[in-house]
């Protein structure tokens, strides 16, 4: 192989969508935290928070983070510094099942209600663990429709948004009658 000339290269990411930016800034409009936790690679799941308004486009490092940070060693570090570290992150990279699980626990101890949302086998114990397990129905696998609480009919994030304000509605209406 001689004479070869490199005439470009090719790279694709699936496109994030349709609404689904527009309802991260509705949930953070509702004083609703919304955090991404992925097994993709750090640098992949960044450009992804931040096509979908997660993470704001000056933002680096600081809000986001490659989950062997909590775990160095093949440890997981001490509850109060993990708390530290999920208060402040909103992108976690190249996740494994346990660590979505330390990071639903950790959102706990906060006394925060955390709602979880995946489709697959790997997600099934955080889904479970959740205050709110939310799978897809319809990409999503039996044992995470099994493991959660709620089933999203169409497999759009969107759907959660408008369901929580819904609810609101619904709720204040409860209080006001």
């Amino acid at each position: 192989k001689q004479d070869l000339q490199l005439l470009g290269l090719v790279a694709s990411i699936d496109p994030e969508r349709h609404g689904v930016k527009d309802s991260v800034l509705q949930a953070k409009g509702a004083s609703i935290r919304v955090v991404m936790i992925t097994g993709d690679y750090l640098k992949t799941a960044v450009a992804i928070a931040k096509n979908i308004a997660i993470l704001q486009p000056d933002e680096g490092e600081e809000a986001a983070c490659d989950c062997a940070k909590l775990r160095p060693g093949g440890e997981y570090i001490k509850e109060d510094e993990m708390d530290a570290l999920t208060a402040r992150t909103r992108c976690f990279a190249r996740a494994k099942p346990e660590d979505k699980m330390e990071i639903v626990h950790s959102f706990q101890r906060q006394g925060l209600v955390c709602a979880m949302t995946g489709d697959g086998v790997n997600d099934a114990p955080a889904l479970h663990a959740a205050d709110i397990g939310v799978a897809m129905g319809i990409q999503g696998t039996e044992v995470a429709k099994g493991a959660s609480k709620m089933v999203l009919t169409d497999d759009n994030f969107c759907s959660i948004v408008l369901a929580v304000k819904n609810g609101r509605v619904i709720y204040a209406g409860i209080q006001k009658f």
